[in-house]
């Protein structure tokens, strides 16, 4: 059995013609674990395809096409299904958007996996080989993750990637923020056995380890055994948390101890008002410089978030936030606009209220305006996006932030010399320059033979 796994980009993400530079890309775990949970008694021959990292070959003529696709890239995704499903190949969709929008999803593929595919991806392909296969698998929303089998990273391509220690150690989030869509596809906070998570650490080349878990630090007993398990291994880490962690004094001295040398930050705001509309409300922005501080004097450097357009936003929330992010020395500011995915209470507040502007799924990437904004024009809201990257990652300021942040000056160069590319060449992506770029991007393909 030909087995092609695919993980469709977008115009601005991709490899040929996109901004998104290899220095901030660091590998995806959806390919490599799906690629591990093929069944060995199929003896099949895997494909895996990250469009972010090489152009992919259509030309080809797999048993079964599998397709890994968030709201952003379904169309590519679509594209991609219809194009193989024309020459008779099976296709299968799954990710986030088949879990939010199952049936838009069945319109294009012969089945579809919504949830994790952890048990349901092998059922899948038995089914597949033995003429059985369902329209439909849903994954139970609580599993055991003993013993899963190491992701098959060595099929992914080389050089593509700063890293592909990516690892994870949670699923799931406890909170219920209302513009993520993590909490509308996996339902339980679940975690991994912690011996688990250790040997697959343990088994890994190079000494950076990156942890993509979306809300990882929420059962502190469990993360605290983790962190102090990962001690006597001496390897140096990335990944996330929310602000909580600066309540924790504990939690962030095993994190320096540990080997963390940087922290994904969901701040969203600097507006107390717009955490409270978003649910986020145990965010306090009061906090803010005290956990950034304290992170700092640990060594451990911060990747800030932030959203704009919420309700309460006005044109003067950008520059209040650069200032924040300069006056912090936050190193590694990344910036996105509020986004309505499907299935989330921010897409049915908006959808209510006929305030969603369009449905073309390409463009909620969280760097384009796809609602109308309440205090400012969607032209605004889109400008405002971008005069912040620029302004933050002016020479100057990339200088100030990380020269007063206390950590590691050369990995922060690094990482804001990749933002500093990105950000600059946002306002190049308009919404109709990314519908036209895509149209021509996916005829590509349908005139594949």
């Amino acid at each position: 059995m030909n087995i092609k796994i695919i993980s469709p980009g977008s115009v601005m993400y991709r490899k040929e013609g996109g901004i998104f530079p290899r220095l901030l890309r660091y590998a995806p775990l959806t390919l490599s674990t799906l690629a591990s949970l093929v069944p060995d008694e199929l003896k099949a021959s895997i494909e895996l395809n990250d469009e972010i990292a090489k152009k992919i070959n259509y030309n080809d003529r797999p048993d079964i096409v599998a397709i890994s696709a968030i709201t952003g890239t379904v169309n590519r995704a679509y594209a991609i299904a219809d194009h193989y499903r024309k020459k008779g190949v099976c296709v299968v969709i799954g990710g986030v958007h088949a879990s939010l929008m199952p049936d838009e999803a069945l319109n294009h593929a012969d089945a579809i996996v919504t949830g994790m595919a952890f048990e349901t991806w092998p059922q899948l392909l038995l089914d597949f080989k033995n003429g059985a296969l369902k329209r439909y698998y849903d994954q139970s929303p609580q599993m055991n993750f003993s013993n899963l089998p190491s992701p098959r990273k060595d099929l992914l391509p080389k050089f593509s990637y700063i890293s592909k220690n990516t690892i994870q150690a949670t699923f799931g989030c406890p909170y219920k923020c209302d513009f993520c869509a993590v909490i509308s596809t996996q339902k339980k906070y679940l975690r991994r056995p912690v011996e688990d998570v250790i040997k697959e650490i343990s088994e890994m080349n190079g000494n950076f380890v990156t942890f993509i878990d979306p809300s990882p630090m929420e059962d502190k007993k469990y993360i605290k055994r983790l962190l102090r398990e990962m001690i006597p291994l001496k390897k140096m880490w990335g990944g996330l948390a929310t602000v909580k962690i600066g309540d924790d004094e504990e939690l962030m001295d095993l994190c320096a101890e540990s080997g963390c040398k940087g922290l994904l930050i969901g701040f969203e705001s600097v507006e107390q008002d717009a955490l409270v509309e978003i649910n986020k409300g145990f965010n306090v922005v009061e906090k803010y410089r005290n956990l950034c501080t304290r992170l700092h004097e640990r060594g451990i450097a911060i990747n800030g978030t932030f959203i704009f357009g919420m309700d309460s936003d006005t044109k003067d929330t950008f520059r209040r936030t650069v200032d924040f992010v300069q006056e912090n020395a936050i190193e590694l500011p990344r910036y996105a606009i509020y986004t309505p995915f499907p299935g989330t209470g921010a897409f049915r507040k908006l959808e209510s209220q006929n305030r969603i502007l369009t449905r073309n799924w390409s463009l909620y990437d969280v760097q384009h305006v796809v609602y109308q904004p309440k205090n400012l024009t969607p032209d605004e809201l889109f400008e405002g996006s971008i005069w912040a990257w620029e302004n933050t990652y002016k020479y100057k300021n990339i200088k100030e932030r990380i020269s007063n942040s206390g950590t590691s000056f050369p990995i922060s160069l690094i990482t804001n010399m990749g933002y500093r590319y990105y950000g600059s060449r946002l306002r190049n992506f308009p919404n109709d320059t990314i519908i036209d770029l895509e149209q021509k991007w996916n005829s590509q393909i349908t005139e594949s033979k």
